[in-house]
């Protein structure tokens, strides 16, 4: 048998169908989950501009909350004229790909006007540490942008 032209279209049509179908059904099968931010998305979505001055309010402050990675976890050591009396501190640990690793929590400062994030709350991978704090009935905000290992 002689392979020709009308075969060649052929056998190009069966490799184009096949491909094509490689996309529909067994690609989006190894995708990551597309899941959500949160769960409210669009009530949050109207109240973000809170998340915006917050923002803001701390950029302008002159000492911001530092965060460390230890090998028992991640510290957040606050400015000294943050303390648990003039200042209500909650964090917010996001993980990026898989939102039942999710941790958040209200939180009170220890001595060392900081607090900690145990190790055994995270999986190696990446997180969005978002720190929250009202002082002085003024509300802030600062994100990081954390690789857990």
């Amino acid at each position: 048998m002689k392979f020709t032209w009308g075969h060649g279209i052929v056998v190009a049509l069966g490799l184009f169908i096949s491909f094509i179908l490689y996309l529909i059904f067994i690609f989006p099968i190894g995708k990551q989950n597309s899941e959500l931010v949160t769960e409210n998305y669009y009530e949050d979505e109207l109240s973000y501009q809170k998340v915006i001055d917050a923002k803001n309010n701390a950029a302008t402050l002159t000492a911001k909350p530092q965060y460390a990675q230890l090998p028992y976890g991640i510290r957040i050591a606050f400015p000294k004229d943050i303390n648990n009396e003039n200042a209500k501190i909650e964090y917010y640990l996001y993980r990026t790909n898989d939102k039942t690793q999710d941790k958040t929590g209200s939180v009170q400062l220890d001595a060392d006007n900081s607090f900690l994030i145990p190790k055994n709350f995270m999986i190696p991978g990446s997180y969005t540490l978002k720190v929250l704090w009202t002082k002085d009935g003024k509300d802030y905000q600062v994100d990081y942008d954390v690789e857990w290992k």
